[in-house]
């Protein structure tokens, strides 16, 4: 492993932990468990990315900004899913599908976490690196669903910078900026961080001076591009280990 290095970062979603199916599943389960018809489940899922995407723009961070509190955002946010999708329920019709909703996405339930994941972050930190995590996420992911899925604070990692407790979010290379000085003031040509996205992870991260690579575990079709446009990308972390266990390694 290349002596410069000293800290490695991960993205969340994508790269240690997946969810299971898709978001608008979860959103048509909980209103069929309340006793509705099951919405239209592609219109919910639509829905949810639209509605996702204008409170992200109007109150970014989780409302990090507008001192919102969580619940408060996501329950506009689901509403406004349901809405979009073509379905509007009652004010107690919709506390009940929220509930369960928001109950389901504070716990472990709609997540997977790659079998690779631990035994590297455990592999990193044995090797005397500083792991971190930088995720888009909400406070929920920190206190309740990485732990839950086994990624402990203290055994798998050692610092986290997360959209909705630190204000800033990817794209913004200033998140790679909180991770550098959380980390210790390590130097970013001495960090190097693994995500699932050229514009949130890699570019970002790149111009703060710090290593990039990515992982394309789904084989998508953009990983052609990502590969021509100079990042080193690979199928998952046992190749990243391989990669930074061999002489060869460019960190």
């Amino acid at each position: 492993m290349g002596d410069r290095l000293r800290c490695i970062t991960l993205d969340v979603t994508g790269t240690l932990i997946a969810y299971k199916g898709e978001l608008g599943d979860y959103y048509c389960m909980a209103a069929k468990a309340v006793g509705l018809p099951c919405p239209d489940y592609k219109r919910v899922h639509e829905g949810f990315k639209l509605a996702y995407i204008e409170m992200a723009k109007k109150y970014p961070c989780f409302g990090f900004a507008a001192k919102m509190p969580n619940i408060v955002w996501w329950k506009t946010c689901v509403r406004d899913s349901f809405v979009r999708a073509g379905y509007e329920y009652d004010e107690e019709t919709f506390e009940k599908i929220f509930r369960r909703i928001y109950a389901t996405f504070g716990s472990s339930a709609p997540y997977t976490i790659f079998p690779d994941s631990i035994p590297f972050l455990r592999w990193a930190r044995e090797k005397g690196l500083k792991v971190g995590i930088i995720s888009n996420a909400e406070y929920r992911y920190q206190d309740v669903i990485l732990p839950a899925l086994g990624l402990n604070q203290g055994s798998e990692w050692d610092f986290g910078v997360f959209s909705g407790l630190d204000g800033v979010e990817k794209p913004d290379p200033r998140i790679y900026t909180v991770a550098l000085e959380k980390a210790g003031n390590i130097a970013p040509e001495e960090t190097l961080h693994i995500g699932d996205s050229m514009r949130k992870d890699y570019v970002p991260a790149k111009s703060v001076g710090m290593n990039a690579l990515l992982l394309d575990r789904f084989k998508t079709p953009d990983a052609e591009e990502w590969r021509e446009s100079g990042a080193i990308v690979l199928p998952d972390l046992v190749a990243v280990q391989e990669l930074l266990s061999s002489e060869k390694s460019t960190f």
